[in-house]
């Protein structure tokens, strides 16, 4: 089976993470896990740590907040199946780390490249954060419009993409 990008996305808690999982289960091969989520308080400790056990030993985990480019680049060759949870962690992480739109532009466009250039299949998770009211808030609007324009971009070099809503996939491409 030729290398495939799956781009899943949708609100929060709508069974994105769940079907990307099911989904990589029915595919052939070594499999990796990146998770993006950083544990900074109490309560994202246990969700962390509840995720660790939910995958079980089928999957090789990589926590990576940040350089997850880099890290695509390194396991491109090592795994036919990664799972990338989820580009909307991750943008907040760039974002708290820096505030330059440039950078900011920079490191989602140097992502994008290596989801196309990566060598084997790949499952990509992020949310649709903009669905919801305007945020009242410069940050967060800054956020919206990055997650949305990033979820663009990744879209576009996704061979199928998926929409997720109250647990039910739907593919929009």
């Amino acid at each position: 089976m030729a290398p495939k990008r799956y781009f899943i996305t949708g609100g929060a808690r709508s069974g994105k993470s769940g079907f990307a999982e099911r989904l990589a289960h029915g595919l052939d091969g070594k499999r990796a896990y990146i998770a993006t989520a950083q544990a900074l308080d109490p309560e994202m400790v246990a969700r962390i740590e509840k995720h660790r056990k939910d995958r079980g030993k089928a999957w090789d985990t990589y926590e990576e907040p940040l350089a997850i480019a880099e890290l695509l680049q390194k396991l491109s060759l090592r795994y036919e199946v990664v799972l990338l949870d989820c580009l909307t962690l991750w943008l907040s992480n760039i974002l708290a780390h820096t505030g330059d739109g440039d950078v900011i532009s920079a490191h989602s466009e140097e992502l994008v490249a290596a989801i196309g250039n990566f060598d084997g299949t790949l499952l990509i998770v992020s949310n649709e954060v903009g669905l919801g009211i305007v945020p009242d808030n410069p940050l967060a609007r800054q956020f919206r419009d990055y997650a949305g324009l990033l979820n663009q971009r990744v879209a576009e070099v996704a061979d199928e993409v998926y929409f997720t809503a109250s647990g039910i996939p739907i593919k929009i491409k």
